[in-house]
């Protein structure tokens, strides 16, 4: 009898507990805007996710081991769900000072056991706006061209580079330990001729400072892209959409259409992804070269009419070279370099893309086989894998291209050791480099 009154008693008093235990959480919390830096007065969000609602919510900066309060909420809320937001910076915590830090949160639940949790990042406090001074060089641009600016930055800042239109490039410390920046930059195939391009710096706090590049656009030196109608048999159809879309069904026309619009784009964003793989040094000291003894059957940014039992069906720009030898000739690495893709890709068959460092990077395409794997260090002129006609090829070549911070650019220029040398060589330290 006694047992059975203890059981009752600790029921009733563990009971009470465990439905405690159970309905108590512990808050849950993000910033739903990412915060890299604070300036003057840095507008924060933070969201606060609790079944039992919020008590106390604050916010500190931490620096040198000193933290400080910026923020707090001591109002209850029962949402489950919240988000408040204020500002924080120098402006009310002028303690602190250019340099590193870390901004915590600190939310303690409505529930009766009232946990507490908190979240951590770091931020850049940047107290000066920055500056730059942009090179003297007058820069001699055509569409399609890459170019090199060098420049100073001072200030705080957080990211610095080339912007041409909404396209951005970065900034890279000077090699050979130099003081200052530069950044390869592009001037796209299709960017409007008027676009200025301007040397950036930002904080990455609401202060973006901009300085224009010095340069001309000579209308007798823009390439003429041409128009080429290329006929789409039947044999060549089905040969597409057999090997890219080997489980799909309907219209071959529409199937043609949909790889030759849909799977362009999701493989090019593929290859302008492969920009964040790149070396932060110069992996090559010579010219590029073109492959040994090819024909240029394409240029950059030819437009290419498909025509299909005399219809058009679509209309694509090129950008590349396709550059046919014999059939499975040795494909060749245009220079000194690192591989960072060697698979299939779409449309573009079975590829490999080398960098070399700083953005610039070049892709080979249509291969019937690859010799080299993800990480391999290649020469100028290895042998990396055979021609073929594998993707969206008509016939067996290369399709040989150059990309630079993820925008694809004419090639010609690096195959010519003056352009090199008036371009690159000549405004940054290009070690080793020979004409």
């Amino acid at each position: 009898m006694g047992k059975a009154i203890l059981g009752v008693v600790a029921i009733a008093v563990l009971l009470p507990i465990a439905i405690l235990l159970a309905r108590s959480a512990t808050p849950l919390l993000d910033l739903p805007f990412p915060v890299t830096s604070l300036g003057q007065a840095t507008p924060i969000t933070v969201q606060v996710s609790d079944p039992r609602g919020v008590r106390r919510l604050a916010a500190f900066v931490e620096q040198n081991g000193v933290r400080y309060p910026i923020w707090e909420n001591m109002q209850p809320s029962n949402a489950a769900d919240a988000k408040w937001s204020f500002t924080a910076g120098t402006k009310t915590t002028p303690q602190l000072r250019d340099g590193t830090a870390t901004l915590i949160f600190e939310a303690t639940s409505n529930d009766l056991l009232r946990r507490t949790a908190s979240l951590a990042r770091s931020v850049t406090v940047v107290t000066r706006p920055p500056a730059i001074s942009v090179d003297s060089d007058q820069h001699y641009l055509y569409l399609g061209m890459a170019d090199l600016a060098t420049f100073n930055v001072s200030g705080g800042w957080t990211e610095a580079g080339v912007r041409v239109g909404d396209q951005t490039f970065r900034a890279w410390p000077m090699p050979g330990g130099k003081t200052g920046f530069f950044s390869l930059f592009a001037f796209a195939w299709n960017m409007p001729p008027s676009t200025i391009p301007l040397v950036y710096a930002s904080n990455g706090a609401g202060n973006d400072v901009t300085s224009p590049i010095s340069f001309q656009f000579p209308k007798k030196e823009q390439p003429r892209y041409t128009v080429h109608d290329l006929q789409v048999s039947d044999g060549f159809m089905q040969k597409v959409i057999t090997e890219l879309d080997p489980n799909g069904s309907g219209d071959p026309v529409a199937r043609f259409v949909k790889i030759n619009n849909e799977m362009r784009r999701a493989n090019n964003k593929t290859l302008s992804d492969l920009r964040f793989k790149t070396a932060d040094r110069f992996l090559w000291s010579q010219p590029f070269t073109r492959q040994t003894h090819s024909q240029a059957e394409s240029t950059f940014a030819d437009l290419r009419n498909y025509i299909y039992q005399g219809k058009k069906i679509d209309q694509q720009v090129h950008l590349g070279y396709d550059l046919a030898v014999t059939q499975h000739v040795g494909v060749e690495a245009s220079n000194d370099g690192m591989v960072v893709y060697a698979a299939p890709l779409g449309i573009y068959g079975n590829c490999i893309v080398v960098d070399h460092g700083y953005g610039l990077q070049t892709i080979y395409g249509h291969l019937s086989h690859l010799d080299v794997h993800v990480g391999d260090i290649v020469k100028r002129g290895q042998v990396m894998g055979q021609s073929g006609q594998t993707g969206m090829a008509g016939g067996d070549h290369i399709h040989f291209a150059m990309q630079l911070d993820g925008v694809q650019i004419d090639p010609k220029e690096w195959w010519d050791s003056h352009w090199i040398q008036d371009h690159v060589a000549r405004r940054v330290d290009l070690p080793g480099f020979r004409k």
